[in-house]
């Protein structure tokens, strides 16, 4: 399975999905409209669209919720906001997962509604990284303070730190969001084990809850 959770460029590459169903023929699960554009590329995916609030069951006892989030889509000029975007909860016999996709903060609502619907998870995988310059990019993409909250809020307990350390997309420094999430972990009394700033090919055994 693959989860798309939007259509920048940096998030569904059309070519990285070919190679996958090229490989592995997995199913995509995105959000609505996201399929226009993948069948482009890879016209026999198995692609599963669906709109916030839908869940999909697997024999395997997991399933997969599509949630909210604070955040835009445009491939280009003139279909900005014509698919859908979101987040995922995938509900698995280990323990529940959140993958926030791109999110801004918001005031925590979307963590609080999380919390209030799945009750706490294994792990959360949060953005910590695009957040400069804040009078442009605060409502779309929270910060590593933001991040350390919202985990805080949505009861995970561990999380996984994204969005950061691979493509220049933003004003801050490449390596700053870590840094950040250090010293927001630091001032919050939450161990820095946590919360993990995860950089390409790392692997991480999250302990159990």
């Amino acid at each position: 399975m693959v989860l798309v959770s939007h259509n920048h460029y940096d998030h569904l590459d059309t070519r990285t999905l070919a190679r996958l169903h090229a490989t592995h023929d997995p199913r995509i699960v995105t959000p609505l409209g996201n399929d226009t554009i993948i069948r482009t590329a890879t016209p026999a995916a198995k692609i599963s669209i669906h709109d916030w609030g839908d869940r999909l069951d697997f024999e395997n006892g997991v399933t997969v919720h599509v949630e909210p989030a604070h955040h835009w889509s445009a491939r280009g000029t003139r279909d900005r906001s014509k698919a859908l975007w979101s987040g995922f909860v995938i509900d698995t016999p280990a323990g529940k997962i959140y993958f926030a996709g791109d999110t801004g903060f918001q005031g925590g609502h979307i963590y609080r509604a999380l919390a209030e619907k799945h009750g706490t998870f294994r792990l959360a995988i949060l953005p910590i990284g695009a957040y400069e310059p804040r009078w442009f990019m605060e409502a779309q993409h929270q910060n590593p303070e933001e991040a350390v909250e919202g985990m805080q809020l949505c009861n995970a307990a561990h999380a996984a730190g994204c969005h950061w350390g691979t493509f220049p997309l933003t004003d801050e420094p490449i390596d700053e969001p870590r840094n950040r999430l250090h010293s927001a972990l630091d001032a919050q009394g939450i161990g820095r084990e946590r919360f993990r700033a995860m950089v390409p090919g790392e692997v991480w055994d999250v302990p159990a809850e």
